[in-house]
């Protein structure tokens, strides 16, 4: 039986999530599954993301491999997919989400506020504006000053610049972490709470050309609906903000439950300066939305009260 190629990027990271999907597939498939590494341009750019523009720059080549026919499907981080879905590609799956949060990794094992009063003008390095604004925003809340410090690299080297006293801190994606087996490394989980996810943050995006019906049909079987539904919501907001993944936006949708059923969905959005000067922040609560298009809306009304408020001004620069 011929092996599916799946198309991941290079990362260890990446390898790791990819591997994830491709146990599954072979389960539900009785089929091999081989990866396929190929580079994007965010891989072997050095610029900072938001400068490059971030969006799409960690998929384009996956994407141009699949429509090209040289790899089956391809694994994304789904907060790296652009809001706009091509109609020459299905996103076949976004299965269960892991951990949404924000993680830190710090000195001393120390918790952010503790970082931020023992250090007094504590570094913080993070490649993410959105990250930025809030920890900045956190820090005038509690009364202290942090630096916030511009930094790209792979795991391994965000954390070593800890590690080498360069940095007080590092900010990561608590999910990546666990699907490393490195969450003992973390230091504090930032609540969204205090500092909200990137849309889409922890959810993996499975993604194979519109044309191949069959294929698309099994790696649906991957699929999470409560996941699929809070991640549309997300998107759709940070759509209607007219803002690509490196703008300074935190949306995450949490459905709430009743004992064991889900009954509602809460959607919170936040948008802020870098320096959390000024910071925009709404919520909305309603039914768990019954379909796609339902979360889409309700991610498209959160937006629009959130621009009433002024959040645009906020944003710099707005994708169109």
């Amino acid at each position: 039986m011929n092996a599916l190629r799946l198309g991941t990027r290079r990362s260890q990271l990446a390898m790791a999530q990819s591997r994830g999907i491709a146990e599954r597939v072979t389960r539900l498939t009785g089929r091999p599954v081989e990866l396929v590494e190929i580079t994007t341009y965010g891989d072997v750019s050095r610029e900072a993301l938001a400068r490059i523009g971030g969006t799409g720059v960690f998929v384009s080549a996956l994407r141009d491999a699949v429509l090209e026919g040289r790899i089956d499907f391809a694994v994304h981080s789904l907060k790296d997919l652009p809001t706009a879905q091509p109609p020459e590609l299905a996103l076949a799956a976004v299965p269960r989400r892991e951990d949404p949060r924000d993680a830190l990794v710090a000195r001393d094992g120390l918790s952010f506020e503790g970082l931020a009063v023992a250090r007094g003008r504590a570094r913080v390095g993070t490649g993410s504006p959105r990250r930025m604004a809030q920890l900045n925003a956190w820090a005038r809340a509690l009364g202290c000053e942090i630096e916030t410090v511009a930094i790209r690299g792979n795991v391994d080297t965000r954390i070593g610049y800890v590690r080498d006293g360069e940095l007080d801190a590092v900010v990561l994606a608590a999910a990546g972490l666990r699907r490393l087996g490195r969450e003992g490394e973390i230091t504090d989980l930032l609540a969204p709470d205090i500092v909200l996810p990137a849309p889409g943050q922890g959810a993996l995006a499975v993604e194979c050309a519109a044309s191949n019906a069959a294929l698309a049909a099994r790696l649906g079987e991957l699929d999470d609906p409560h996941t699929r539904v809070a991640v549309t919501a997300e998107r759709s907001l940070l759509a209607a903000l007219e803002a690509g993944c490196s703008a300074p936006v935190g949306a995450f949708a949490d459905l709430l439950e009743d004992g064991q059923t889900v009954t509602e969905m809460r959607l919170r959005g936040a948008v802020g300066t870098i320096d959390g000067s000024a910071l925009v922040q709404l919520s909305t609560t309603g039914p768990v939305p019954g379909s796609a298009d339902e979360a889409a809306a309700t991610g498209r009304r959160l937006a629009d009260e959130m621009l009433a408020k002024g959040a645009a001004g906020l944003m710099g620069e707005r994708a169109h």
